[in-house]
């Protein structure tokens, strides 16, 4: 009689450096029956909601992590009890086994697929007696004198805080210490007051704790206004002409233009005559990217995102507004992938959707400028000698000091600028 195997299933990688996910909602309950690349839970990334589908098919027999835990990459999520495959013998591997990739949204609605056997045959999810479920190990200290530190920033961090990396305890997996343990461990240091005294919450107050997309926008920030010396220009620029050429370019039939489309355009040009700003910091290096992946900033209902255009100078104008309107519709829909939401080397905020003027945007770290672009509405304005009422925007341009001087940063805001008032400026540029 064939015994069931137990299978373990941790959470994979996800890409882009991630390092765990939080639990949001458990999509199987234990004793379960499930099938190949069937969603057991839906977690939330740095970058995104995501449904996990796990490999194996048969009877749930453990889950890990309640709602609202994170769990680090590597850790198990669930045990199943498959049925042995051909040459298994008790504990034994089965005898197929693959590697599932895309771990994103629109990959993992596949609930209802089998594996396919070699010969064609299609293995059904097998059925197996629930196996008892394994008690969770207990964890094994690391030996004082190895602390796993994968990043030298982390290393750096510590060492110039004076803080002893191996009395940090890691969250990652394997014990890893990531930069979150090593400034937790700074902040208890510094603040020894506050874990003495905890504050607690009046009748009118609410403390909502930092989690998911939130906290890991807050901890983006915090190190790009830690680590970059970012400065800021601006200038106000009449966009009179830019609207006309919006309003002839949509009325021919077909997909329309967009602003924001026109905005990236101007950008991508702008990037072509400055390429210096294409770029980001390591260490002691800069490193100038060919290729522009454009970012721009979009709202949705878990906060702020910045979606990816990859590979932004190969679209002409009528496919990159559709797939800026592609991005953004995933972004309030929370369908974008953590690939669409990462690898920018440029990004572009429209601000003036909020109907404001004027920011001073912290950078999207590690990437060394940003366009801000506020609200478009008419304003007094002096146009060929008279004063008269135009559709002006105020630009800003902040960038990071170490990559380029004022020189370069004012080049670039002036060209942008120019293209805005003139966009026959945009062409003589292509």
């Amino acid at each position: 009689m064939a015994v069931a195997v137990v299978r373990e299933f941790t959470l994979p990688d996800l890409g882009e450096g991630l390092t765990g996910a939080e639990v949001v909602r458990w999509m199987v309950e234990v004793g379960e029956v499930i099938a190949v690349d069937q969603p057991v839970v839906e977690v939330e990334t740095a970058k995104a909601v995501v449904e996990v589908p796990c490999p194996y098919g048969g009877v749930v027999t453990a889950r890990y992590g309640e709602v609202g835990q994170e769990v680090p990459v590597g850790a198990p999520l669930v045990t199943v009890a498959v049925a042995p495959g051909p040459g298994d013998s008790g504990g034994g591997e089965p005898a197929v086994e693959r590697p599932l990739v895309g771990y994103g949204v629109a990959e993992a609605r596949r609930a209802g697929r089998r594996r396919v056997l070699p010969g064609g045959a299609p293995a059904a999810p097998a059925v197996p007696a629930a196996a008892p479920a394994p008690a969770p190990a207990a964890p094994v200290a690391a030996a004082p004198a190895v602390v796993a530190v994968i990043s030298p920033l982390v290393r750096r961090i510590a060492r110039e805080h004076g803080l002893d990396l191996a009395a940090v305890a890691g969250s990652g997996p394997d014990g890893l210490v990531t930069r979150r343990d090593v400034e937790r461990a700074i902040e208890a240091t510094a603040a020894p007051e506050a874990a003495v005294v905890p504050r607690g919450t009046g009748p009118d107050e609410e403390l909502v704790p930092l989690r998911g997309l939130r906290r890991a926008v807050a901890e983006k920030l915090t190190r790009s206004h830690r680590e970059i010396p970012a400065a800021t220009c601006w200038v106000d620029a009449d966009a009179t002409e830019l609207m006309a050429l919006r309003a002839q370019l949509n009325q021919v039939p077909g997909p329309k233009v967009s602003v924001l489309a026109l905005l990236a355009r101007i950008c991508l040009a702008g990037l072509e005559r400055f390429p210096e700003l294409n770029a980001s910091v390591e260490g002691e290096a800069v490193r100038r990217h060919r290729a522009v992946h454009l970012g721009f900033a979009a709202q949705g209902p878990r906060g702020l995102l910045v979606p990816v255009v990859r590979d932004a100078r190969q679209f002409g104008t009528e496919r990159l507004s559709a797939e800026l309107a592609r991005l953004t519709e995933g972004a309030r829909s929370g369908s974008l992938g953590p690939a669409e939401l990462t690898g920018g080397t440029f990004t572009l905020n429209n601000y003036g959707v909020f109907g404001v003027d004027g920011s001073t945007p912290l950078l999207n770290h590690p990437e060394a400028a940003m366009l801000g672009v506020g609200r478009i509405t008419p304003k007094p304005w002096v146009h060929e000698g008279e004063l008269a009422v135009r559709q002006v925007t105020q630009l800003s341009f902040t960038f990071d000091h170490r990559v380029c001087d004022g020189g370069t940063a004012g080049g670039f805001l002036r060209f942008v600028a120019d293209c805005v008032e003139r966009p026959g400026t945009l062409l003589r540029a292509l």
